[in-house]
């Protein structure tokens, strides 16, 4: 016999519309943007992990100061490895032709061998004056196939726009916190149109791959550090970096897979919240029928049967939002979060593919959620006797007295009776505010934590120009049978005296110093670059007294790792063993890197230089009397805030999309909970109509008791987002390499605190008139 219950789920349902229909939109748009994006994200990362071998991608790449021999490449090879030239010229790029170089491309020949391009619009240049570029650059800077772009002080024609398959995301170097796709790019050239660029910043790169792959990544990382010692022994190594090391290549696949993940966590904490909602809704519905269901189990209804209708219409409403959301994402909403990856990243096209998993976590899952919370927080109800449901006596225990109050004003004892009566609700309410500001801090504070951070790095940069110079270094070829170490070091101290002229400058204000690049060796993270500097007694540019013994650290090295003036801090070489050990003597205001700062002096002696040597400038003025060809590189303020720019123009839109979700999530939770308060009370209040109270006097009994749990819960909730979000923040940080200071700016918290109030103002109004529309005649029909 077909249950009779089941005629009562659609008048329910249209009796209770409004809030099934807010909980299903919000369950649909969630689910299904979370659908979409793992969608994109499981296409997106299947197309990643086939293009290592689609597009034969290097085991790893190295950089020597001068050309390898072919005798020094034919012993390197028989270390198990198969070396291609990868060399580069990186040129000054002006993208808007207005005569400024707007940044740096790095550009390669074509390539046939390893690291091969997938061709993305256009095709691959064939003439000397054409050229292919990095179609996330060609984005950013608003240019297209047909175009022209400046480099070198060349006219050259864009043919084709491509992703260079080791370049999924755009590092112009490995150590770099972020990427740079906005004033960095790679490109591809004919032969002829590459040897047309000179020599003056070419760079001698090789890409290497093992002839037998390693097994792991255990093996891999002993390969390549066995294959790092073969180099040093044979080549003047000057950059190693192993593929798995390789942000380049890495950072975009990890960041999917990453993203991936936290977006499951969202929907499953959302689910959860709802659940709740429909939980503390549906009891009280029990509540109010409570003489209903008496009747019920008295006639013979199982406590089974009757949860099982209780909950029909979350399980439904959640199906149905499941559904469509998952339509919604394979279909409209996957190429929108495909977008946000090709926004960030240079990917190589994607075909969609079923996901079975993603179908899996956005239906069964938040399904099995809802099911499972809902028959925790009501079969416990429906335990209780049918006597009881038929006395509407809901207690399980005996009776309590009621809470002792202080000698309020009779209205103020009122509105917490209120809020006591109905705390579940509250405390719900609370979670929801809580997870809602979390979300809305992170949104708000990303635009001015970037903007404070670039400001400090302007406010804070040693000069305006800091150039690292090529040191000469005796070029002949390293022989296995080479002259002694002592006759070695004598011929560079010899060739250095001899080419240290070309390295002077008469710039006004030019001060010298010395650069290194270590890295640090923390317990349980890996290493990353730490730069250390050699800088003059009386520097003008580094305000520190080195009267103290040790060395100093940037504000973000210190604070990042937790290290403390006393501390000693163990560096290593980054290609070979040799390790150092500084005593900490203090920080310096440096956000731009993480580095490590001692005097020239004790810089030399630590690491074996002769008394007069240097490798860079500190200036405040261009320096343009020496060759090109010993300026290795050129930091100026475009290079130290690129991260900030970059993030802005990558995740700008996300924290405007985090910020509208945070405030429609605070604002749903707020409708349902009110409204929910409001049901519950509606006897209530139509006695009190009765007794002849006016509607602002009950709203003012009804509305103000919510408006103080509201204001509580946003003003603590601020508290504990904030503390969260700073435990939060380092963990995230930790995986990057580099330093953001963490900057809440104050302006934030009166904003969210408006925003919170904005929104309950509006659903206050919304009930405001529901509170109107209860008659009073509703107080009569549960007189026992």
């Amino acid at each position: 016999m077909k249950n009779p219950l089941l005629k009562r789920l659609p008048k329910e349902l249209k009796a209770d519309l409004g809030k099934y229909l807010v909980i299903f939109l919000f369950m649909t748009l969630t689910i299904g943007f979370v659908s979409g994006f793992l969608v994109a994200g499981s296409s997106m990362s299947a197309a990643y992990d086939e293009s290592f071998e689609k597009y034969n991608i290097e085991d790893g790449n190295f950089t020597l100061s001068s050309k390898a021999s072919q005798a020094q490449l034919e012993r390197l090879e028989k270390e198990g490895v198969r070396i291609e030239e990868s060399f580069f010229v990186e040129e000054d790029a002006d993208a808007d032709s207005d005569g400024k170089a707007d940044g740096t491309m790095r550009i390669y020949k074509n390539r046939t061998g390893m690291n091969l391009i997938c061709v993305m619009k256009g095709e691959l240049p064939e003439a000397e004056n054409e050229i292919a570029i990095d179609r996330m650059y060609a984005d950013n800077n608003h240019l297209s196939v047909g175009d022209s772009i400046k480099i070198a002080d060349k006219d050259i024609k864009i043919t084709g726009l491509v992703a260079l398959s080791d370049y999924s995301c755009l590092f112009s170097d490995n150590s770099d916190m972020m990427f740079d796709a906005v004033k960095f790019g790679v490109a591809i050239m004919t032969d002829s149109g590459f040897d047309s660029l000179g020599t003056t910043h070419l760079s001698y790169r090789y890409s290497w791959q093992y002839d037998k792959a390693p097994k792991n990544e255990t093996e891999e990382k002993n390969m390549s550090e066995d294959f790092m010692k073969a180099l040093a022994r044979n080549v003047s190594l000057t950059d190693y970096i192993p593929q798995y090391s390789n942000q380049a290549i890495h950072f975009a696949g990890d960041d999917i897979g990453g993203d991936q993940t936290m977006m499951e966590v969202l929907l499953y904490i959302l689910i959860v919240i709802m659940a709740f909602v429909f939980a503390v809704t549906t009891n009280n519905t029990i509540t109010k029928e409570a003489s209903v269901i008496g009747t019920l189990r008295a006639s013979g209804y199982t406590r089974g049967e009757l949860l099982k209708h209780y909950i029909a219409l979350p399980i439904l409403v959640t199906l149905a939002a499941a559904v469509i959301g998952n339509i919604l994402g394979y279909t409209y909403l996957k190429d929108i979060c495909a977008d946000m990856y090709y926004g960030s990243y240079s990917l190589p096209t994607y075909v969609t593919r079923w996901n079975g998993k993603a179908f899996v976590l956005t239906t069964v899952v938040p399904i099995v959620l809802m099911l499972v919370i809902n028959i925790m927080l009501i079969y416990r109800k429906l335990t209780l006797s049918p006597l009881k449901f038929l006395r509407r006596d809901l207690s399980r225990s005996k009776k309590k007295k009621a809470v002792r109050l202080p000698a309020f004003s009779f209205m103020n004892r009122f509105r917490i009776r209120i809020i006591l009566q109905n705390k579940s609700g509250y405390i719900t309410l609370f979670i929801g505010i809580l997870f809602a500001n979390i979300l809305l801090l992170f949104g708000m504070m990303m635009t001015p934590l970037l903007s404070n951070y670039q400001k400090k790095i302007v406010n804070n940069m040693i000069a305006k120009y800091q150039y690292m110079l090529n040191v000469p270094e005796d070029e002949e070829e390293k022989e296995e049978e080479t002259d002694s170490e002592e006759n070695k070091l004598t011929l560079m101290g010899v060739l250095q005296k001899i080419l240290t002229p070309s390295l002077e400058t008469k710039t006004e204000g030019a001060e010298k110093f010395c650069v290194y690049s270590l890295k640090n060796m923390p317990k349980n993270h890996d290493g990353e670059s730490i730069t250390v500097y050699g800088i003059q007694d009386d520097s003008q540019y580094v305000d520190l007294d080195f009267k103290d013994e040790g060395v100093y650290l940037s504000d973000g090295l210190a604070e990042k790792y937790n290290i403390h003036i006393g501390d000693e801090l163990t560096l290593k070489e980054p290609y070979a063993d040799d390790t150092y050990i500084f005593k900490v003597a203090g920080t310096y205001d440096y956000p731009a890197a993480l580095a490590v700062f001692m005097p020239i002096q004790e810089y030399r002696n630590t690491f074996d230089k002769a008394e007069d040597y240097f490798n860079g400038y500190f200036s405040n003025e261009e320096i343009k009397d020496i060759d090109e060809q010993y300026i290795a590189t050129t930091i100026t303020e475009d290079d130290l805030t690129k991260v900030s720019r970059q993030l802005t123009v990558s995740m700008g839109s996300m924290f405007y999309l985090v910020n509208i979700f945070a405030v429609i999530l605070f604002a749903i939770l707020i409708y349902l909970l009110t409204k929910l308060i409001i049901e519950k009370n509606s006897a209530s209040i139509s006695m009190v109509k009765i007794l002849g109270y006016e509607n602002k006097e009950i709203i003012s009994l009804y509305l103000t008791s919510t408006t103080w749990v509201v204001i509580f819960s946003i003003i603590l909730s601020l508290a504990a987002a904030s503390w969260i979000m700073t435990a939060i923040y380092k963990v995230i940080m930790m995986d990057f390499s580099g330093w953001l200071t963490l900057y809440l700016d104050p302006v934030i918290y009166p904003k969210m605190v408006a925003m919170g109030l904005g929104v309950y103002g509006f659903v206050a109004a919304m009930q405001y008139r529901k509170i109107k529309k209860i008659p009073m005649e509703q107080a009569l029909k549960n007189v026992e």
